[in-house]
């Protein structure tokens, strides 16, 4: 896993299961078990990072939309209990029906 940003409290990794070209993790590098956990500091650090990030990103693929996303707990979908961030580039029909965004997670709302 290659570091393409980082900063004192966090740091952005390129997703080894891509949804999309350009999937990008950011990572505390202090243990929190998620979002919720996070120091006021570490919040502040993920988003310097989702700015940096996308930037890189717009560069290299040039998407046209971006889905921010976060799992806390595991009724949400979490399976790795350290905090992270999902930066998700959207590009022209990379699905059939977009709308709604993430409110697409329940399937059948």
């Amino acid at each position: 896993m290659k570091i393409i940003a980082e900063n004192d409290l966090a740091f952005a990794v390129f997703d080894i299961f891509p949804v999309t070209k350009g999937h990008t993790l950011i990572i505390t590098k202090e243990h929190r078990k998620d979002f919720f956990a996070a120091t006021k500091e570490e919040k502040g650090a993920i988003l310097d990072l989702i700015d940096e990030v996308k930037s890189i990103v717009d560069d290299k693929y040039a998407p046209i939309a971006y889905n921010i996303g976060m799992n806390c707990g595991k009724a949400a979908g979490q399976e790795i209990m350290h905090l992270h961030v999902h930066l998700i580039p959207r590009y022209e029909n990379d699905t059939k029906k977009p709308r709604g965004g993430v409110r697409g997670v329940i399937s059948k709302k």
